[in-house]
């Protein structure tokens, strides 16, 4: 991978992580309705837009999880919530493999044509999902350290578990910027693993399609 190209995914991955965690907090105050799609050719920008996507779906999960979770809520609300995490769950998958399927495009031009036929354990986009979650987890649990009404023991456990979330932010970050390198050694190949997602799928479901 030439030391351009590198550079230029690496600052485009930190710039990611940034409004991952940017963003979380400016959409407390206001949430989007939708973000930019990511279409078009793979390009740095549309990687870009697919990670913020698939950041917006999961910070729109973590609140309906929530909500679901309510013991005054009745069977009808919780239904409604169950089909709003299955679709946000879809949306999350979808996003997902897209924007694993435009970091492979972006990078397999650039690695040595006799790279290891070695994958990762996790794909990218795998982990950039874990990341938004993880930036998600770091701000509700620090906004735990801020409550005037719970006790002392309380907010201590939750800063506790605020540094080790944050060292697992961290690590994770590293590890993803570690493996742009792997690719570009030519240590490992890059690869979209399709997750074929059929509770959803009237045509895979048998609860879905025997009801026709």
């Amino acid at each position: 991978m030439s030391v351009s190209a590198l550079t230029e995914l690496k600052k485009t991955l930190r710039n990611c992580l940034q409004s991952q965690m940017k963003s979380v907090s400016d959409w407390h105050a206001s949430e989007p309705e939708s973000l930019p799609r990511g279409q078009g050719a793979p390009d740095l920008e549309v990687l870009e837009n697919l990670v913020l996507g698939l950041h917006l779906v999961n910070f729109k999960l973590w609140h309906v999880e929530d909500r679901a979770r309510r013991m005054d809520a009745g069977y009808q609300a919780v239904a409604e919530c169950k089909r709003e995490i299955d679709a946000l769950n879809q949306s999350r998958n979808d996003l997902m493999e897209k924007v694993d399927a435009c970091l492979v495009v972006l990078i397999s031009p650039h690695i040595p044509l006799d790279a290891a036929e070695r994958h990762n354990t996790e794909t990218m986009g795998a982990a950039l999902d874990r990341l938004s979650i993880l930036s998600l987890k770091m701000y509700h649990m620090e906004e735990q350290t801020r409550r005037e009404e719970a006790g002392e023991e309380h907010v201590k456990r939750c800063r506790e578990k605020f540094d080790i979330l944050a060292g697992q932010h961290r690590d994770l970050s590293r590890s993803l910027l570690e493996l742009v390198d792997e690719y570009a050694d030519g240590r490992k190949r890059p690869k979209v693993y399709y997750q074929f997602k059929m509770y959803n799928d009237p045509e895979l479901n048998p609860e879905l399609y025997k009801k026709k």
